[in-house]
């Protein structure tokens, strides 16, 4: 995944972890709410910079590309893909 991702992206990315890292060590959270309340609190912080900075350049930073647009697709690849797939279920 990350290798798609833009600059800014993977920026805000790391934003959204580092925020979470440091609230959960200054919270403490024990149970699974609490550090799902954390987490979101940590992607708050990075969607608050994001909304800033689309607001001062004046468009989105993400990016509308995919990792099929990326990534050619072969008939071949795909069914190797599905190949491994059926073999691990």
């Amino acid at each position: 995944m990350r290798d798609n991702m833009t600059n800014t992206e993977l920026i805000l990315n790391m934003l959204a972890e580092a925020a979470t890292t440091d609230l959960s060590k200054a919270q403490n959270p024990e149970t699974f709410e609490e550090n799902m309340t954390v987490a979101q609190k940590g992607g708050k912080v990075a969607r608050s910079a994001r909304k800033e900075l689309e607001k001062e350049l004046g468009h989105s930073v993400v990016s509308p590309m995919n990792a099929k647009q990326y990534l050619p697709q072969k008939d071949s690849d795909v069914k190797a893909i599905e190949g491994i797939s059926a073999v691990e279920e």
